[in-house]
Parts: C-alpha cells; sequence; structure tokens
C-alpha cells in the first residue's frame, strides 16, 4: 500500500469515527479513490502527501474539466481532496494544504424548488384519505407528516426511535449531522399519525422496513417518491423538498429566521438565509400582479 493510499484509509476511518453519514464516507471513498487512482494510471507510484505540488493538484484539477463533469461533481471531488490533505497536515504528513490554493468552480445560484402550502397540504392529505393503496399506509403519512411538519432530514427520520418522542408534551429529539442532537416541536397532526403507527410500540426504530428492520434512508425515499409521483403528479418532489417547503412556510408566516435554524439544525445562519431569498420571489410575484405601477 502506497503512504497516500494509506492516507485515505486514515481519513476515511477518522470520518466513520466522528460519525460522518454513510452517504458522505461513502462519497469521499469514491472521490479520493479516483484521486489516487489519477495518480496511479499507467503503473506510476502515488506520491507522498509531501510530494505533491500546485503544479501537480492543478493538472489532476484540468483533468476533471476534461472529463466534462458537472461544477457539483468537480466541487465536492475538490473538497474531498482538501478534507484529505487537511486531515493530513492535522497529523504533521505536510506542511501546507496546497489543495486550498486551487480554484473552486463557481456555481450558478440556484434557489430549491418549494411546493406551496395548498401543493403540500394536498399532497399530504391525499396520503392521508388512502387514495394511493400501499402495505403500510400509517407509517407512510407518519413518515410524510414528520417531514412537513419538523423540517427532518431524510436521514434524521430514518434514525428515530420511538424513546426520542415525548408524545405527551409533542416534542422530538433529533440527531443532526456530526449527531448533534436537537429538540423540534411535533405538530399535531404529526404527532396524531404518529401516535396511529405507533400504536403500543415501546422501544427501538420508529419507521420500519417491509421486513420488520429500520428502514433506510433509501427505502424512506423510494416511497416518497411513489407517493409524489402518484399523488402529486411531480417526480421532482423529493423528501428535501418537505423540509425547504417547511423553513419557507414557516418564514412566510414570519417566524424568526434564527428560530428556524435552530429548528433546521443549521450550524450557520447563511445557510437559513436561502430561504429569505424564497420569499422575496414570493413577494416580487405578488407585487407584478397587484401594482398598478409594476
Amino acid at each position: 500500500m502506497s503512504e497516500l493510499e494509506s492516507w485515505i484509509k486514515d481519513y476515511l476511518e477518522e470520518l466513520q469515527r466522528e460519525n460522518a453519514s454513510a452517504h458522505t464516507v461513502r462519497n469521499y471513498g469514491a472521490d479520493l479513490a479516483q484521486f489516487l487512482g489519477y495518480f496511479t494510471r499507467g503503473g506510476m507510484q502515488a506520491p507522498a502527501p509531501a510530494e505533491f505540488d500546485q503544479l501537480m493538484l492543478r493538472e489532476w484539477l484540468a483533468d476533471l474539466h476534461e472529463q466534462d463533469l458537472s461544477k457539483p461533481t468537480i466541487r465536492r471531488k475538490l473538497a474531498a481532496v482538501r478534507s484529505l490533505f487537511d486531515h493530513c497536515l492535522r497529523r504533521g504528513a505536510v506542511a501546507l494544504n496546497r489543495a486550498k490554493l486551487l480554484t473552486t468552480p463557481r456555481m450558478p445560484k440556484k434557489l430549491p424548488a418549494v411546493p406551496t402550502e395548498e401543493q403540500t397540504n394536498t399532497w399530504i392529505d391525499a396520503a392521508a384519505a388512502g387514495k394511493l393503496e400501499r402495505p403500510h399506509p400509517k407509517r407512510d403519512v407518519a413518515m410524510l407528516e414528520m417531514l412537513y411538519g419538523c423540517g427532518l432530514r431524510i436521514s434524521e427520520l430514518s434514525g428515530l426511535n420511538v424513546e426520542d418522542f415525548d408524545l405527551g408534551d409533542g416534542w422530538v429529539r433529533v440527531r443532526g449531522k456530526r449527531k448533534k442532537e436537537r429538540e423540534v416541536p411535533v405538530p399535531g397532526r404529526a404527532l396524531a399519525a404518529l401516535k396511529a403507527y405507533l400504536e403500543d410500540r415501546g422501544a427501538g426504530a420508529v419507521f420500519l422496513n417491509h421486513a420488520g428492520g429500520r428502514l433506510t434512508e433509501r427505502g424512506a425515499r423510494g416511497i416518497l417518491k411513489i407517493y409524489a409521483i402518484a399523488l402529486a403528479g411531480d417526480s421532482s418532489l423529493h423528501p428535501h423538498s418537505l423540509r425547504h417547503a417547511y423553513a419557507t412556510h414557516l418564514l412566510q408566516a414570519g417566524a424568526d429566521l434564527r428560530a428556524i435554524q435552530e429548528l433546521l439544525g443549521h450550524a450557520s445562519l447563511s445557510t437559513t438565509q436561502k430561504y429569505t431569498q424564497l420569499s422575496l420571489l414570493d413577494l416580487m410575484k405578488v407585487y407584478d400582479k397587484a401594482h398598478p405601477r409594476a
């Protein structure tokens, strides 16, 4: 095993110890394997981390551009390599993180598509009314209500345990990114859907698959996709659409941005601020339709 390969292995193991999501570990592992592959092509010996210079890294980045990869993909691969060299820097394997000197491809500003309150409620109400025959309708309705009612990430939904809930007072303990915990209020409809689904279950995973095991993120996404296509007629809707809708609709109703930040579990207010752009766009649409001088 080359020194570079050894450092990649060490870094991925650190990510797992720090409770990074399986999705992050898998993607970074694939990106770093491709990074290693570029420097071992044709039987070459991979340089040690300390042997990398700016030219070598620029050539690797140029190769990514020549492959016609999308800007988000290139940004993710660059982020993985920067994180690897940060790890090496902390351990004394390099004196400088040269990957941080590379220019990051600029991303066009793109706001997430967010369903309106009417669209969201129509979608969830149709599911609750049993308009789609499914083997576990109570579970599916509870999933939809929790995603919209609490603004959860799909990974947070999948990781919920029965003991995380205070069903009496309507609160849930959520484990977010890096296992950071937060308390989120559960609204009435979500609470009712949960009670109908959970019945007398006392512990363990909340959302179960057909075999009685914990429902995976992938499984949850697949279920939501079925409902999105069948009931909303929109294949672009996904679990994160409900999280965006939760934040946007709260903001439009006058909720404080910092309160929304806490509810979503965002580390930075700037991440939450993108929802203000959505509200401003909505306001401009109203203005254009209603103002006599628009």
